[in-house]
């Protein structure tokens, strides 16, 4: 099994970047835990961040065919980017999407999500736990998704 970790922008900067809202944990500590319960669970799992909208969606598209499922923080994206959610649609992967914070619970304008509707799942305001979540949820997706292929093509 293997996952793709997609940070959008400003992730980079958690940790440091409005701690009351993101709290002091570091995108790099998110990222090992991460790779420890991937590691555990026989799982490969890979990284990338990046504050530019088409940096993160050729890396999306980059994962047709090259991973079983994706996490994606969009970040400030998720209420602007049709592109992303375009890509995310385009390669049919299993995706869940991961909020550190409630955007249901913010500003007005973060309750326009353009992502969820193509997403398996969301995840917001559990914080860095949220990643584990994702992680939890996206295996079982993956899980499901493979015993159902395996299924058709035994009845083939």
């Amino acid at each position: 099994m293997k996952i793709m970790v997609i940070q959008g922008p400003n992730l980079n900067m958690l940790g440091v970047r409005e701690q009351h809202i993101y709290g002091p944990v570091k995108l790099e500590q998110i990222h090992g835990q991460m790779k420890e319960f991937a590691t555990q669970n026989n799982a490969e799992i890979d990284f990338f961040q990046s504050n530019l909208e088409g940096e993160i969606v050729d890396k999306i598209q980059e994962c047709y065919g090259a991973v079983d499922g994706i996490i994606i923080n969009p970040a400030a994206y998720t209420h602007t980017s049709i592109a992303i959610r375009d890509a995310i649609a385009a390669v049919g992967i299993a995706t869940i999407e991961v909020h550190i914070s409630n955007i249901h619970r913010r500003e007005e304008f973060r309750k326009t999500n353009m992502i969820a509707a193509v997403c398996a799942s969301s995840i917001v305001g559990f914080g860095p736990f949220g990643y584990h979540l994702a992680m939890i949820g996206l295996m079982q997706v993956i899980s499901e998704v493979k015993a159902a292929q395996e299924a058709q093509a035994t009845q083939e």
